[in-house]
């Protein structure tokens, strides 16, 4: 019996995709620091490339944003020439957080501490 629940990486982040010339900037933003401690360890470097390998970057970095529980992604050469040259339906790489906040992503079952808390919700444990 696995302990992992799979859902998609929007239920514990949000994020936010721009170009860079030739290369897409994707941020993404842990709603907890439980959350951000999750993605220190899980949303790395190799898993991003893999998930974006049809766009055919020639590398991926990854940088961490800690005081705002998030991580900036580079993907170098993503673009198909940037916005200009590119003949592609996304030349600025603005739905590029959109698909990677939609991947699946194996959390904890326990994984109520990740999530973010709405006004409507009252705070306490959670699942």
């Amino acid at each position: 019996m696995s302990d992992n629940i799979r859902m998609p990486l929007s239920t514990i982040a949000h994020g936010r995709s721009g170009d860079k010339g030739n290369h897409s900037n994707i941020a993404i933003l842990a709603y907890t620091p439980a959350g951000f401690d999750w993605l220190k360890h899980n949303l790395t470097v190799e898993v991003v490339a893999a998930y974006f390998a049809p766009l055919g970057s020639s590398r991926v970095e990854r940088f961490e944003a800690a005081n705002v529980l998030g991580f900036n992604f580079m993907l170098y050469d993503a673009l198909a020439g940037g916005a200009s040259r590119s003949l592609r339906t996304d030349t600025q790489g603005k739905s590029f957080a959109l698909a990677l906040l939609q991947m699946p992503v194996d959390l904890p079952a326990e994984h109520g501490n990740m999530i973010r808390v709405t006004a409507a919700e009252p705070s306490g444990d959670r699942a």
